[in-house]
């Protein structure tokens, strides 16, 4: 981060909401106290899920990677998102952070969402827009150099960084699966944020941000923003 990438952030941004935050506040929205919640690719030391200890009937985080450092209260299972050891209708929320853009074969992910939630149950994740900048920009670049550069710019650990697919990343493609596995797309939104993958630079941090800023401002541009957030019920008994 540049001191003048860091300056703009500050005066640009501060009161802004972080995707992030608009996701979590989301699922809290949809959380009832008992419920099954379910967070699909939680991480090695489930971040998000420690949030909601004491505020769901069950915790439930699933994963590839190898978990540690998981508190009492939080089950963990080390499997694929589209083979899950859970039985049929016994969630009732499944939330997704920064993972659906990673996903190989979303069509059994979403089939296999399906099966293990409740009727009325819902799925919300968060994930990369296709036609951000960012995106684009990722999708030209093959996978193996990936985490070198992430590590560059974000600074985040080579190990964390996983190949991307960005095959459920429009709202087309979200329609159809969600569709083809018997669930409906309850609210579909386009979210901004600041231009993280720029901070290493100021002249271009700049340049993201006015970019940012034109996107963010009218509508008919929304579909440019980085990041989609999406709601999928599964149809009740009464539906």
């Amino acid at each position: 981060m540049t001191t003048l990438s860091e300056t703009l952030l500050r005066k640009h941004y501060a009161n802004n909401q972080h995707p992030y935050q608009v996701y979590e506040k989301h699922v809290d929205t949809l959380l009832s106290p008992g419920a099954a919640l379910l967070d699909a690719g939680c991480g090695r030391t489930v971040p998000v899920l420690r949030k909601y200890l004491g505020r769901a009937g069950r915790l439930i985080g699933v994963d590839l990677v190898t978990f540690t450092g998981v508190p009492p209260g939080i089950d963990t299972f080390n499997a694929d998102l589209s083979d899950m050891p859970l039985p049929d209708a016994s969630l009732d929320l499944i939330m997704s952070r920064s993972v659906f853009e990673h996903l190989t074969d979303p069509e059994a992910v979403y089939r296999e969402f399906s099966r293990v939630l409740r009727p009325g149950g819902a799925v919300v994740f968060l994930t990369a827009n296709m036609w951000d900048y960012g995106t684009l920009a990722a999708r030209l670049i093959p996978n193996r150099f990936h985490a070198r550069i992430v590590s560059r710019v974000e600074g985040r650990a080579e190990e964390d960084t996983f190949p991307t697919a960005y095959l459920t990343n429009t709202r087309a493609d979200v329609e159809c699966l969600a569709d083809s596995a018997g669930l409906a797309v309850e609210s579909f939104e386009y979210l901004s944020q600041y231009p993280n993958y720029l901070m290493f630079n100021g002249a271009l941090f700049f340049l993201g941000m006015c970019y940012e800023k034109l996107i963010s401002r009218f509508e008919l541009l929304r579909f440019l923003r980085g990041w989609i957030l999406v709601t999928l019920r599964k149809p009740g008994l009464g539906s």
